[in-house]
């Protein structure tokens, strides 16, 4: 019952949060979003752009953007570098921007094979020890931010390129159970939050995507929620799939009973500087990308990987590529921004004309059946003292008892995964 009150709760929050956010009206890409029937567009931030001031002014207005999701620091190797010791001092400087600027916050990442601490991915496991170190980090860091996340990347990238499982210290010790047992931990912690599987190349891999599909299968039959897929769309000019391609590879997922999102979009050139001609062609593969979200009812938002190439990840991983996202290093407008300002401006009069915009028609975030997290609701925690000294303390003990619920869940698994 106490789930259930608070589940409504939730429930209640979203539709008045998002009732607030679709006040905002203008050409920027969230409100335009939002009145074309979705929940969001959204941006990756990180501490390391605060003191960037032109940066803040574009990241922090809510016609732009209504969503942020850490790029670095809520992963393992920051908000537990060394076992049982939890710091969450970057992350929750970007959850308390997200919530004094009412916007979203999309938490990122749990069970993860990169970013690791040395005592987890150089640790010497049996299944049970194993068990026991995600159930305490899943339950810390999902209590430390319970209330405040719209969902959470519970696995990240368990996929190689054919479709098979990845190897990691996760798969090596527990098999493909690690995944429902990740979601199962979530589920417990924070029942208000949607939970996601987040990859990269769904979009462009059809051998990729059909291992996506068979984890929310197995997640399913496993028991555990799984609430959506997220396509992290880093994608080539040229090479995108087309718009109509895209959204049948999103359907494919939404048929599974999730919703879907673009949780890393970017789109990136081979070769620098760009032509005029790449140019209008990476604005063409931005329009085909989000065009296909607004394809595809249960498909929520879209959340770019940086919007200024300033901040982009692509040149310092892939060098020779790069001017990935939709403004340049000085924050101009790109031809693939003004390109998808127009695509959304037409959605969004489609939808006012059809009396479905700003999010409350077939199409908007309320037809999902989920439920989120508004950043009017978020309550952000700070230094790992006093009353978080107790939270971390029961999130401990709380951790035991899920694992102990768990402990059924793996064995079984393991041995009927390997069918897939």
């Amino acid at each position: 019952m106490a789930r259930l009150t608070r589940a409504l709760l939730m429930v209640s929050g979203l539709v008045s949060g998002t009732a607030a956010q679709n006040m905002t009206r203008g050409d920027g890409l969230h409100s335009l979003m939002v009145a074309a029937g979705k929940l969001y567009f959204g941006t990756a931030m990180e501490t390391n752009n605060f003191n960037d001031a032109a940066y803040q002014a574009i990241s922090t207005d809510k016609n732009e953007f209504g969503m942020f999701t850490p790029e670095n620091s809520q992963k393992w190797e920051v908000t537990e570098p060394k076992q049982a010791q939890f710091v969450f001092t970057q992350a929750d400087a970007v959850a308390q921007k997200v919530k004094s600027n009412g916007q979203l916050l999309r938490c990122h990442t749990l069970t993860w094979h990169s970013q690791l601490p040395s005592f987890v991915s150089s640790g010497t496991w049996t299944p049970a020890t194993l068990t026991a170190v995600i159930t305490a980090h899943i339950t810390n860091v999902m209590t430390h931010y319970a209330g405040q996340c719209y969902a959470w990347d519970v696995v990240n990238e368990a996929l190689n390129e054919d479709g098979t499982f990845r190897e990691s210290v996760f798969l090596s010790t527990l098999g493909p159970a690690y995944l429902p047992l990740s979601f199962s931990i979530a589920s417990k912690v924070d029942p208000s939050t949607k939970l996601y599987y987040n990859d990269f190349n769904l979009e462009t891999s059809p051998r990729k995507a059909d291992g996506a599909v068979k984890i929310v299968q197995l997640i399913q039959a496993a028991g555990a929620q799984i609430d959506g897929v997220g396509f992290q769309a880093h994608l080539n000019v040229g090479q995108t799939p087309s718009r109509a391609a895209l959204a049948a590879t999103l359907g494919r997922f939404v048929a599974l009973g999730v919703e879907v999102a673009y949780t890393e979009l970017d789109v990136a050139h081979a070769t620098m500087p760009p032509s005029e001609a790449d140019r209008e062609r990476q604005a063409a593969d931005y329009v085909a990308a989000v065009g296909s979200c607004l394809d595809v009812e249960r498909c929520v938002g879209v959340t770019v990987w940086q919007f200024s190439d300033r901040y982009s990840w692509v040149p310092g991983t892939f060098p020779g590529k790069g001017d990935a996202c939709l403004y340049t290093r000085d924050y101009q407008k790109k031809p693939a921004y003004k390109a998808v300002v127009k695509l959304l401006q037409g959605a969004a009069a489609a939808a006012a004309e059809a009396g479905g915009g700003g999010g409350g028609g077939s199409r908007g975030p309320n037809s999902t059946g989920g439920v989120g997290v508004p950043s009017a609701t978020v309550s952000t925690q700070t230094s790992p003292t006093g009353d978080d000294e107790s939270a971390a303390t029961k999130a401990l003990s709380g951790a035991s008892a899920v694992m102990g619920g768990l402990s059924g869940l793996v064995w079984p698994l393991v041995a009927a995964v390997f069918v897939l």
